[in-house]
């Protein structure tokens, strides 16, 4: 009896052993005049022929055809169906077992699909488990876990509870913050200094601009790695040459990092010690770990490549496929040694403390009593009275306060009150620049801060 593991995360779908991984390839498919391929070969005509591409179909599996008369006849299900059977082909010595790690933004009707898909290639699909569960197989002692991946066209932030085991707590997906995005917006800043310093554009041809994306993971391991990538590009006879900053790709980056830490701090309460476990590929994006060292504290843990297979295959043992069916795994023991965070040892995030709450042309200080805001004042405490006719606002809904060190937001109502554009659950530590929402429309604050040091 012989066991894989599959990732079916589409920025890189990877099947595993357990020792190696022996397919990895993006969730791209390209359907040319005579046939259609898909993974690494279809990514390779991705900004050739542009219109003969689809990259969205194992986010949206479903069988409705495409709208695309190029595509008319096809759904996102055949696709995925065939490179699952391209994954299946190359596979020499064909496993007895496969275990599924599947994204957490796959819906129960995903899942069904998906197995549809799998017994009609007759892979031998023995469990499910999600992806976050499957990557975490240790105790993080003293903290709240929340497991970051990024795919092909969006985030999947997981808080996870630890009941004696790894279990899901809450899952939060960011559509539109996906490898896909970043590489659209690295592309245009790599092609502007080549531009500037070679006066060679190469977005005016498709097949430079391929030469780009097929270059992209190398120059952004180097922008890890040191403070500028020296980058090269051969067309027409002619290398041309540039060179890029690497905190220039963090800065283009910056508004996608932005939305991946402001709804991961959403996802932790004031009272919570952040261990943030991302996986390998979040890893590799220059300067996202960093940011979210800075943004959300506690400790940030980088999981080790193929983590999530690895973690999948050592605990997940196939039940009955056929007379019981498969359900997704949720929660998992751990079989590795616990992590312990010591609050005092974790450097918190203490820069940008703020000291007042914008609203309007009014600022209002942030001390050791709360600051209540809401619809009715309540004598005795101090508070921010918002008119109450608008909808959403609670007559006592929220509170600010300074609390351990801390500028803690606190939410009392029965509508949310929002950090950054997300809802936060029960309480969330504030920064200078956060901005506070309550209320449909609504009204809105800022956190600022008055305290100058004078050098």
């Amino acid at each position: 009896m012989s066991r894989f593991a599959i990732n079916l995360n589409d920025a890189g779908i990877a099947l595993s052993d357990g020792e190696q991984t022996v397919y990895r390839e993006p969730g791209f498919a390209y359907l040319g005049s005579d046939q259609l391929t898909t993974g690494a070969r279809a990514f390779s005509q991705s900004r050739i022929d542009p219109r003969r591409i689809q990259h969205h179909f194992w986010s949206e599996l479903d069988t409705a055809p495409f709208s695309d008369q190029r595509f008319a006849n096809l759904s996102a299900a055949d696709l995925a169906s065939k490179q699952l059977e391209d994954i299946w082909a190359g596979v020499s010595a064909k496993p007895t077992e496969l275990v599924v790690a599947v994204p957490g933004y796959m819906t129960p009707e995903n899942l069904g699909l998906f197995l549809g898909i799998a017994d009609e290639l007759q892979l031998p699909v023995v469990a499910l488990v999600d992806a976050a569960v499957a990557a975490t197989r240790r105790e993080y002692k003293g903290a709240v876990p929340v497991h970051v991946d990024v795919s092909l066209h969006k985030a999947t932030l997981t808080r996870l509870a630890q009941p004696g085991m790894v279990q899901i707590d809450r899952k939060e997906t960011l559509d539109g913050a996906g490898v896909y995005a970043l590489y659209d917006i690295w592309l245009k800043a790599i092609a502007e200094s080549f531009v500037q310093q070679s006066r060679f554009d190469p977005l005016h041809m498709a097949e430079t601009e391929q030469m780009l994306l097929d270059q992209m993971g190398g120059w952004l391991q180097q922008a890890c790695q040191a403070d500028s990538v020296a980058m090269q590009l051969t067309a027409g006879g002619t290398t041309y040459h540039a060179e890029v900053e690497s905190l220039s790709l963090v800065g283009a980056a910056a508004p996608v990092y932005q939305q991946i830490a402001s709804k991961l701090r959403a996802l932790f309460r004031a009272e919570d010690l952040p261990a943030v476990q991302v996986t390998d590929r979040v890893g590799r994006l220059p300067g996202l770990v960093d940011m979210l060292e800075a943004r959300v504290g506690g400790e940030v843990f980088v999981l080790e490549p193929g983590a999530t297979a690895r973690g999948a295959l050592a605990r997940c043992r196939g039940n009955n496929a056929a007379a019981e069916g498969i359900s997704l795994l949720r929660q998992l023991p751990w079989d590795q040694a616990a992590v312990a965070l010591d609050r005092n040892a974790v450097d918190a995030v203490q820069k940008g403390l703020p000291t007042h709450l914008l609203f309007g042309h009014n600022g209002y200080e942030i001390g050791n009593s709360p600051l209540i805001i809401g619809s009715q004042e309540i004598a005795g405490e101090r508070f921010l009275a918002l008119p109450a006719d608008m909808p959403g606002v609670s007559r006592r809904h929220c509170s600010l306060l300074r609390k351990n060190g801390q500028c803690v937001l606190e939410d009392h109502s029965r509508y949310g009150t929002f950090l950054n554009g997300h809802k936060v659950d029960g309480s969330s530590t504030l920064q200078v620049g956060d901005a506070i929402r309550i209320g449909s429309p609504g009204f809105e604050f800022q956190l600022i801060t008055t305290d100058i040091e004078n050098g």
